[in-house]
């Protein structure tokens, strides 16, 4: 008997452990936490987990995986704020506002945004969970999210990766996550970084129209083109004040501007983009030689780099150019993202750098973080890889409507306010084409009065930076009680 017991608990011992790669599409978890927001101790649930999406006969064919927090000394739902929030890529996980942004927990990182170690989190002194619940969603194939075991995910990848495909499915997800949260009465948000800015975009006029769901705010951060039409001299003319703000923080402006205010500088070269460059860029090679030159001085003088430059380029200098030129007397290249970012190369020669500096060292501070967070924290257990980045492509870009779809709910909804965020160093989204977004939005003009925009001393995503993660934080608290219509308020024009 002895020998039997023996055998069975080495039998036991040496059982291996069978990894769980496969997440059930419908199952979460929620602890209990604490944060500390601007002074005030806040208690909160968190709820982390999946949610199916259904095709149109009710079969699972995807989960999604989100992280929900909602104050627990909150009595009256009815009045409290729900931000649903989003990042891009396509293909980005709802990561980088989620712990670096609006959440109650902050990556480790310096002032700056810099990675440093040990990686983790910290407490977030500036979330918004003070003044609004949140629901940070990641689409299909990004974080845990994935399509259903069993399904052709070849034949469904059309329903899930393209502009209208996204945000057709992602209401309904909305939708039903809205039902089981019992939030209907709830004055609603979607924030969108980046690409997401795309996503919140459509989901604003696809709620209002095929789920009767009303919005009261869409915060637009580091905003795409939203389907705006800006090709040709509009496109090229409009990088000049980025290069402009890029070329200040790295002091290779003029004295005479070098020692003036970002804000100054910035001013004096919108006004020259709009008034001079554009008529100037839609003369093409009809313009004449001494305009022509007088382009190439004044951008050379607000862009940082040689004339000689600006003129083998014919004014229309690519931002790839511009990044790999800026610093390549001093054997750097500066950041896609965020300029304020530094790469090496292989070599100092070429028209576009080898690597996005500020990406890297991102996904160097968030990885980590996330992954630690989830676990330990939220107690969210699993083998699946937390994708930062997933496999989302081919992206069928056609049909992007989006800025117009958010026009047109803006129109149908006199509740609904909208708010652009925007670094100064952000090459890829940058702020003056954001501004450009809401200028075109509604061309009546009438609707200027729910539109606002925010500008920020940092890149594309701008909390990075301490003291912006301050600022757009407050920004996003002030849009939100401005956006909150008095008792009885009806929407009306």
């Amino acid at each position: 008997m002895r020998k039997l017991l023996l055998l069975l608990l080495l039998a036991i011992t040496i059982v291996p452990v069978v990894a769980q790669r496969a997440l059930n599409p419908d199952s979460t978890v929620t602890t209990k936490q604490q944060v500390t927001v601007k002074g005030k101790r806040i208690a909160y649930n968190a709820t982390t987990g999946m949610q199916p999406v259904w095709d149109e006969n009710g079969k699972t064919i995807a989960g999604l995986f989100y992280t929900y927090y909602e104050r627990s000394d909150i009595k009256d739902r009815a009045t409290r704020p729900l931000v649903i929030s989003f990042n891009g890529g396509p293909g980005s996980a709802s990561v980088w506002m989620h712990i670096a942004y609006t959440g109650p927990r902050l990556l480790n990182i310096d002032d700056e945004g810099y990675p440093v170690q040990p990686y983790g989190y910290r407490e977030n002194p500036e979330s918004i969970l003070d003044v609004a619940d949140i629901v940070y969603v990641n689409p299909v194939n990004t974080g845990y999210s994935r399509m259903a075991e069993g399904v052709d995910k070849d034949k469904l990848k059309e329903k899930f990766f393209g502009v209208n495909a996204d945000v057709k499915y992602l209401a309904e997800w909305i939708n039903t996550f809205v039902t089981r949260k019992g939030r209907w009465a709830s004055p609603k948000y979607l924030i969108g970084e980046s690409y997401g800015t795309t996503r919140v975009s459509g989901l604003a006029l696809e709620l209002q129209n095929s789920h009767w769901m009303y919005l009261n705010g869409v915060i637009l951060v580091s905003p795409t083109d939203l389907g705006i039409e800006r090709s040709g001299p509009v496109d090229a003319a409009l990088r000049l004040p980025y290069f402009a703000a890029t070329a200040w923080y790295h002091k290779k402006l003029p004295q005479d501007l070098q020692q003036k205010d970002l804000n100054v500088v910035l001013a004096e070269v919108e006004t020259f983009t709009t008034d001079e460059l554009i008529p100037a860029l839609v003369q093409g090679g009809f313009i004449e030689d001494t305009r022509k030159k007088e382009m190439v001085t004044k951008m050379a003088r607000y862009a940082g780099i040689s004339e000689q430059s600006i003129r083998n380029y014919n004014l229309d200098v690519p931002t790839n150019f511009f990044w790999k030129e800026l610093l390549r007397n001093e054997g750097y290249t500066v950041g896609r993202l965020d300029s304020r970012y530094k790469g090496i190369d292989r070599q100092d020669a070429g028209d576009r750098p080898d690597f996005n500096a500020e990406l890297t060292a991102w996904l160097h501070a968030f990885t980590p973080a996330i992954n630690m967070y989830l676990r330990d924290e939220l107690k969210f257990k699993t083998d699946v890889k937390y994708n930062m980045f997933g496999p989302v492509h081919p992206w069928n870009r056609g049909n992007d409507r989006t800025g117009e779809n958010l026009r047109q709910a803006m129109a149908q909804n006199p509740y609904l306010h909208v708010l652009f965020q925007a670094g100064y160093y952000d090459g890829a989204t940058d702020y003056f084409n954001s501004k450009y977004s809401m200028w075109q939005l509604d061309p009546s003009g009438k609707l200027k009065d729910r539109l606002s925009w925010k500008g920020y001393r940092s890149g594309h995503m701008m909390y990075l930076r301490k003291e912006d993660l301050v600022k757009s934080n407050e920004d996003l608290r002030e849009f939100i009680k401005k956006s909150l219509p008095k008792a009885g308020q009806p929407a009306m024009y």
